[in-house]
């Protein structure tokens, strides 16, 4: 395999600059190794961002500013309050808005003339070849494992340049893989490690700031590629501690004894983990439901049990009466067997050989997410009368309502 320091520049030249362009980007055109032929390639060229969320917010920004031709955004999600301390694509009044019209209408008030095509989906075994093999670079700012190994098999299948960083709380990683000019992400992290190995940002938290630093760098990547300048993280994972102001880069080398991968079969299993149907399985009624909407919850009226898995400081800002305050990790650790310590399930009579009555036992977090994971780690030891089901949308959606 081979290891060139730049494999690029990835797009061949556009058409010749407007009078506009060459005013807008005249701080690149005096670069050396961009120029006007440099920019005329940003102007060709087509990027997929893969999440307009934390990372993909300062990726889409820049990218739009440097003179890409055109964008493709894929998320599924809505803008929360909680996203605006990081996402700085989004405003205020983008609350409730698709995170890709969003997106579409800040990218557009930058630079005018930039194609951007919006998908509001999440990536998938479905779709990822075909937006992969139509863009001459993927970025990835997914927010989980399996869109990430998702984003490196579909790269490697394709051929396709990827562009690769994670964020957590004060550090983040950047690294780009190239097939057949480098190692891929598994020839670093070989498996994919399980959905809830690693807190989210919700449960764990980032540094908004934290993003910029990352994105930007990831930006930068691309633009390297595209223009077939300098030396990309090809074969190398950049680290980033904000705390310490340090960066630090590992070398790593392709594996020799990695098979390669040909299909999608492992890592589809791992996004049909992310699906909302996931993990579905008979509660004590047999009614296979793991999920309650707000609606019924209220109709309902109290459980027997409403476990909050949230962190303590977010049940200072919000908490639902009557709620047992279970943090996810504490459920990650013993299982059940937290439960005990909150509340006592009743055992079958040994004297009258009858069962125990059902037991409703209702989770929650902010948006539903941790809550979902915590009733697949219960489920697995909670007794057969007892009936695991996950509040949808959360606290989020329980204020709203």
């Amino acid at each position: 395999m081979s290891t060139e320091a730049n494999p690029g520049p990835l797009v061949d030249p556009g058409e010749e600059l407007s009078p506009r362009d060459i005013d807008r980007y005249a701080r690149h055109l005096s670069l050396p190794g961009i120029g006007v032929e440099g920019q005329r390639r940003l102007r060709a060229a087509s990027v997929l961002v893969i999440g307009a969320g934390g990372l993909g917010s300062p990726v889409l920004q820049y990218l739009a500013a440097a003179g890409l031709g055109r964008i493709t955004v894929i998320d599924d999600d809505v803008v929360e309050a909680s996203n605006l301390q990081r996402q700085i694509l989004h405003r205020d009044a983008d609350i409730g808005r698709a995170k890709v019209d969003s997106a579409r209408e800040a990218l557009l008030r930058l630079d005018p003339e930039l194609v951007v095509d919006t998908i509001g989906e999440r990536l998938s075994p479905d779709n990822a070849l075909e937006l992969f093999a139509s863009h001459d670079v993927v970025i990835d700012g997914a927010d989980n494992f399996a869109t990430r190994y998702l984003s490196n098999d579909a790269a490697e299948l394709t051929g396709t340049p990827l562009v690769w960083g994670t964020i957590f709380r004060f550090a983040g990683q950047v690294s780009t893989f190239v097939p057949g000019h480098g190692p891929m992400l598994r020839d670093l992290f070989p498996d994919i490690p399980e959905a809830d190995s690693v807190p989210n940002c919700a449960a764990g938290g980032v540094l908004g700031v934290l993003c910029g630093s990352v994105g930007s760098a990831m930006a930068t990547e691309a633009i390297k590629l595209i223009a077939g300048i300098g030396t990309p993280l090809i074969g190398c994972l950049l680290r980033y501690d904000a705390l310490a102001a340090d960066y630090t880069t590992l070398r790593f080398s392709p594996d020799p004894d990695r098979p390669p991968v040909t299909d999608f079969a492992e890592v589809a299993l791992a996004c049909a983990a992310l699906a909302p149907s996931a993990g579905v399985s008979a509660g004590a009624d047999g009614s296979g439901e793991r999920e309650i909407d707000v609606a019924d919850f209220r109709a309902a009226g109290a459980p027997d049990l409403l476990i909050d898995v949230r962190e303590g400081w977010e049940r200072e800002l919000s908490s639902i009466p009557g709620s047992v305050h279970l943090p996810l990790n504490v459920v990650r650790a013993h299982g059940w067997d937290a439960v005990g310590e909150a509340f006592v399930v009743e055992q079958s009579d040994s004297a009258t050989g009858a069962g125990p009555d059902p037991v409703d036992v209702i989770v929650h977090c902010k948006s539903g997410a941790r809550s979902a994971q915590a009733v697949a780690i219960l489920q697995e030891d909670a007794p057969a009368h007892v009936r695991l089901r996950s509040l949808a949308g959360g606290i989020d959606a329980w204020t709203g309502g």
